[in-house]
């Protein structure tokens, strides 16, 4: 897919334009997940425009609201005579720091699906520790290629149902994301046996969802939830654990 097309169709979503590696690899990505999905159930949605829109723009929201520094520093770094050391670049340390999640967190996400919002988050976001898990092997096949294809760093995908892994010895991260995932109200509570104290967990879902978190997720303190753009009911929620 055209990547001038991809970005203004990303608009919406964001605060500034994608770096051109970016949109390279959303069209890639792309490209292998309209291949795949005619042998895998991975989305319903066929249109590579919507899939632009409801896919990676709701993930790339998430993204810029979890990471806020992180577009910036990019920006920065890819400018003559910029470097993290410099004045221009010095309060991005801050900055990343203040939003209390260390400069290079481990992210997992639950039910990866497709890979959103998880990979799109690693592409706007390189510097983080990744975890997709996806208990079926054929969709974890599919992430694995799409990390190799798009040459993405430091990624883990566990082929394994969450409820397993929390019995042992679960993964703790730093950010826990959520998104789409069947049994909400099962799912859930298992996504905060991940979180590491004071972790962050962001969780794209329906506006009628929200009555229920304070029951679901009892120890998660939440900040005010965030409409997402282009959309009469979905938002964004995250919160801190405060255990």
């Amino acid at each position: 897919m055209d990547t001038a097309r991809i970005a203004a169709l990303l608009v919406p979503f964001l605060d500034q334009p994608l770096l051109a590696l970016a949109l390279e690899q959303i069209s890639i990505y792309i490209d292998l997940l309209l291949r795949w999905n005619a042998r895998i159930n991975l989305t319903a949605v066929r249109d590579p425009e919507e899939i632009v829109t409801r896919h990676f723009g709701e993930s790339f929201f998430l993204a810029r609201h979890l990471f806020p520094a992180d577009r910036v520093a990019r920006t920065l770094l890819s400018a003559p005579g910029l470097s993290p050391s410099t004045e221009a670049g010095a309060p991005l340390i801050a900055q990343v720091a203040m939003s209390g999640i260390p400069p290079r967190p481990r992210v997992l996400d639950l039910g990866s699906g497709a890979g959103f919002p998880a990979l799109p988050v690693k592409i706007w976001s390189p510097n983080i520790h990744l975890t997709l898990i996806e208990s079926n092997h054929k969709k974890a096949a599919f992430l694995r290629e799409v990390a190799r294809s798009l040459t993405l760093t430091d990624v883990n995908v566990i082929t394994e149902r969450a409820e397993t892994l929390v019995s042992q010895n679960p993964p703790q991260a730093d950010v826990v994301t959520l998104r789409a995932v069947e049994r909400f109200d099962v799912v859930l509570p298992l996504a905060i046996r991940f979180l590491a104290p004071a972790a962050r967990l962001a969780l794209l879902i329906g506006a009628s969802q929200l009555p229920n978190l304070p029951n679901l997720a009892p120890t998660i303190d939440w900040h005010q939830p965030i409409s997402v753009p282009q959309s009469r009911s979905r938002v964004l929620a995250i919160g801190v654990h405060q255990q």
